[in-house]
């Protein structure tokens, strides 16, 4: 995007050789020179900055910590953050409460990580919040308030913080971005904290077992807050018990002891469900969702909703916010006639809910093509050995728009190795088109290995009319 004609961009205080961005274009131009792990696999940052609160602590600081301004649900796990954060919301917002969503990372534009109340920030609103933090910071760096920028990360959540402030909302339901302790998102003191679940993800940075990485997450545990906790693992979740316990929390809710799916069958076109919260039991309840999985997530989304009101939610606010809630790129239908089915399974842990999903969800098709994209340090074989069976008659392979991409034809080979014929496709797009060519309308057509991916194959699927916008 380009500025419009005749507008020109407005000069920085003190820096009147360095424009403001005059355009959400040249905002996100901005954004994009800052250093972050997104920004890194996007192809438009050097490397990753050390972990530290300390410059997002400084960006939200100068602005009068917005992140303080109204209640904070702080949403963890190494999956189901995504869906939990949505549910939650919903819940929310249902009371009667002006709700802000905080969610990464996004599919196709980056409004879809900040909403109020279900609707993404406007391109304006959205520009005004980013061209402001460009002369804040210019600010804080001629005034060494840090030793360098902050990062790309930093910069999105201290955005969505300050427009959550500025539109006023009471509550806020906040996915963290990665880990916990030193995410962004650990400015805000969460009155709930949610941990979904601990997988193995992220080793790189995380720790390589599950005791560290559960570490990590328990970072988001502040003093007098309520822990949700998801984990089943008893030695992961003693880490969690304990860290609630140093921090002060006010109180822990556990699966399967305070709150639970107790019931989940599937439906046409998602699941009904059968819950208990501490307040309450909501049986029979539809959630447009696909994945046995999700009775889990919606649980846990229950409970936290419930803790932030310190009551019950009626039935028919949790009939109908459940109703409402959608999560683009899992398990998602992008279209019918063929079966066009998008999820960003990349963990072992998403690979196995994406089985289950396809065996019980989706087990009409006779047959599936996947297409399929990877980051280095995903293990390609790992996911097709799981999905591997009867009905998937083949893979196109691609390479998601990464500089950290899996060449096709390593996915391509992995393929083979699990004995599953492959094609390579130059692009994601005719990755798609290839594959549609090869199905009959009854039969499936699966994109999945990496959410980059998935975003890309989303758009294409609408420009093909597998979608509508």
């Amino acid at each position: 995007m380009r500025p419009p004609e005749g507008e020109s961009a407005r000069p920085l205080p003190g820096d009147p050789g360095r424009p403001l961005p005059a355009s959400l274009g040249d905002a996100l131009a901005w954004l994009d020179r800052h250093v972050n792990l997104e920004a890194i696999e996007r192809g438009v940052a050097g490397r990753a900055a050390a972990p530290t609160l300390e410059r997002v602590e400084a960006l939200v600081s100068a602005i009068g910590d917005p992140q303080d301004a109204y209640g904070v649900v702080h949403v963890t796990g190494t999956n189901g953050k995504g869906s939990t954060t949505r549910v939650c919301s919903n819940l929310l917002a249902g009371t009667g409460l002006s709700v802000g969503t905080y969610t990464s990372p996004h599919l196709e534009r980056l409004n879809e990580r900040i909403a109020r109340n279900g609707l993404a920030i406007g391109d304006e609103e959205l520009c005004e919040q980013l061209t402001a933090l460009s002369a804040l910071e210019e600010f804080l760096v001629a005034r060494d308030a840090w030793p360098t920028p902050p990062t790309w990360f930093e910069l999105v959540t201290t955005a969505a913080f300050r427009w959550f402030a500025d539109v006023a909302v009471e509550a806020a339901v906040v996915e963290v971005g990665l880990g916990g302790r030193y995410d962004a998102t650990n400015v805000a003191d969460g009155a709930v904290a949610v941990v979904t679940n601990v997988d193995l993800d992220h080793t790189e940075i995380l720790g390589s077992t599950r005791e560290e990485i559960a570490a990590e997450k328990s970072g988001i545990v502040k003093p007098g807050a309520v822990l949700v906790l998801g984990e089943r693992d008893p030695d992961i979740a003693r880490i969690f018990l304990d860290a609630a316990r140093s921090a002060g929390a006010s109180a822990v809710l556990r699966r399967s002891v305070d709150f639970d799916c107790t019931s989940n069958r599937a439906a046409h076109g998602g699941r009904v469900l059968d819950l208990r919260t501490p307040g309450a039991a909501y049986d029979e309840v539809y959630l447009p969702l696909f994945g046995a999985h999700q009775g889990d997530n919606a649980a846990a989304a229950l409970a936290a909703a419930e803790a932030m009101l310190g009551a019950p939610v009626a039935e028919d606010v949790v009939a109908e916010a459940f109703a409402a809630t959608t999560v683009p790129g899992r398990l998602e239908i992008a279209g019918r006639r063929p079966l066009v089915v998008l999820d960003g399974a990349h963990n072992r842990a998403g690979i196995d809910a994406l089985r289950d999903a396809l065996d019980e969800d989706f087990a009409a098709p006779d047959r599936i093509v996947a297409v399929v994209g990877c980051l280095r340090g995903r293990d390609p074989g790992e996911l097709l050995g799981a999905l591997r069976g009867e009905r998937l008659a083949g893979v196109v392979a691609c390479s998601p728009p990464s500089p950290r991409a899996l060449p096709a034809s390593a996915i391509a080979d992995a393929a083979a190795s699990v004995g599953l014929a492959a094609t390579v496709a130059d692009t994601v797009d005719d990755a798609l088109e290839i594959a549609l060519g090869r199905v009959a309308p009854d039969d499936l057509v699966l994109v999945t290995g990496s959410l980059y991916v998935v975003g890309v194959a989303r758009a294409a699927a609408r420009r093909l009319g597998c979608m509508r916008p």
